[in-house]
């Protein structure tokens, strides 16, 4: 092979390479961006089957905090439902690292009243058939936390049946129960304290 056949070679390699990455990277971007676009409408989805009645633009009034818990440091996004410009409700996005397969993310609605207007699940990598029951489409265990509180029932009940508590955990799948139910008290210790009435000035 002469230079110019090796180098007319090397050139066209150099170009297929050039087109690859410039096709890869749109796919990623088109991919990336369908995805974040996806997690917003479930985002919608979930935050409308916990509130309703509110006259704000819930998502563009969006806080984003820096906080402890769960026994992380996070970021948590969080939603105010008002009516009339009066705060009624906080939807709580956050995540609990502590799941079966590792990190449930969380959106939870508490009333003024400090009663939980429910629990949703946002993504999760919990093992299928066993802890995806958390999730509405599968099962309706996760809608048993709406109308409770700190003192309903008592701190010593937050805890799945088979630690004491009142809660029933899935057949063959204790862990991710239990991190959902522990989860969703914490929230609730956390929008009682001082640290959540800072984190929404």
């Amino acid at each position: 092979m002469n230079v110019k056949s090796i180098f007319k070679a090397g050139f066209l390699l150099f170009v297929f390479t050039l087109v690859s990455i410039f096709f890869t990277s749109a796919v990623h971007n088109f991919t990336k961006e369908r995805i974040k676009y996806n997690e917003e409408q479930l985002l919608i989805k979930r935050l409308g089957e916990l509130v309703s009645g509110y006259d704000n633009d819930i998502v563009q009034d969006k806080m984003l905090k820096q906080i402890t818990l769960h026994g992380i440091q996070q970021t948590l996004s969080i939603y105010p439902a008002k009516k009339n410009n009066q705060v009624f409700a906080y939807l709580i996005e956050h995540t609990y690292p502590h799941g079966y397969s590792g990190n449930i993310r969380l959106l939870t609605g508490i009333g003024i009243d400090k009663k939980l207007l429910g629990v949703r699940v946002i993504a999760h990598k919990e093992t299928p058939g066993l802890g995806d029951k958390i999730e509405t489409k599968k099962s309706n265990w996760i809608k048993q936390f709406k109308g409770l509180s700190l003192s309903n029932p008592v701190a010593k009940q937050w805890k799945v049946k088979a630690d004491g508590g009142v809660f029933d955990a899935f057949t063959g799948a204790t862990i991710t129960p239990r991190a959902l139910v522990s989860a969703t008290y914490q929230v609730l210790e956390l929008f009682n304290n001082r640290d959540f009435k800072d984190a929404t000035k």
